[in-house]
């Protein structure tokens, strides 16, 4: 709940830059150790791993802005802001756009590294949200449960009020869809099963942790978040695919 955590000069620790580096060494870590397990190249993905970063990073940017037109169009500094303001569906739609990229381009099996990837990136995640909460975005509506969280030093959430602790249901929900992608992917199941599951479980989360959220810079979409609208979206597009698989895994056990 205190952002800046350590400042030494000019220069500044913010907890919420901390938590997201941290958890981009501890996704890597975790891939690593998988790749090496599942005999996949661990130098194509490092730089696999770099290409979705940057273009995670620019995507879940330009979602931002698309959501935020009318007030750029007050005022277009925003644009200039690279620090603050991401959609993380973004971030994941473009992740896995570029991933997919370079795999075609480098001839290598875009389903077994996105199997791969994708429970490091759940948990990314749920340190990336104890970032939020460190810095007081994302924040919760008010509420009178005792189970509720009081900001005094944040620069983006009401202070003094008790909100609902949506970051860190988050933050947990993200680790426990790393958990439970890591015991599908032990099975070893049909190749996509895990990117799948991954879409599944967080856009079902997503879409419920935002009827509690408070923070209103999220963009709508008639009486749902920009969020809730893509979730509907990508549950209905992975629950698709998953039926399918499942369809042809049946059909070719029967031949």
């Amino acid at each position: 709940m205190y952002n800046n955590l350590i400042t030494i000069g000019n220069f500044t620790i913010h907890g919420y830059g901390l938590m997201i580096g941290i958890g981009i060494i501890a996704a890597w870590v975790v891939a690593e150790k998988r790749a090496g397990s599942l005999g996949l190249d661990t130098n194509r993905l490092w730089y696999m791993t770099i290409c979705v970063l940057v273009f995670g990073w620019v995507s879940a940017k330009i979602l931002y802005y698309i959501t935020e037109i009318p007030a750029i169009i007050e005022n277009p500094r925003i644009l200039l802001d690279f620090a603050n303001g991401f959609v993380v569906y973004g971030g994941i739609i473009g992740g896995l756009l570029s991933g997919l990229i370079y795999c075609r381009r480098h001839k290598i099996s875009f389903l077994e590294y996105a199997d791969l990837m994708l429970p490091s990136v759940a948990l990314a995640q749920g340190f990336g949200r104890i970032g939020c909460f460190l810095a007081g975005c994302c924040y919760g509506v008010e509420t009178s449960s005792p189970f509720h969280l009081v900001f005094h030093n944040s620069e983006f959430a009401p202070n003094g009020v008790p909100l609902v602790p949506t970051e860190l249901i988050s933050s947990g929900l993200n680790f426990l869809n790393f958990a439970v992608l890591l015991l599908i992917a032990r099975r070893k199941p049909r190749h996509g099963t895990v990117v799948v599951c991954y879409l599944l479980f967080y856009s079902v989360g997503r879409f419920i942790i935002e009827f509690f959220r408070g923070d209103l810079i999220r963009g709508a979409v008639g009486p749902l978040s920009t969020s809730q609208f893509i979730s509907i979206w990508v549950f209905a597009a992975a629950l698709i695919i998953l039926i399918g698989m499942n369809r042809k895994s049946r059909q070719k056990a029967a031949e």
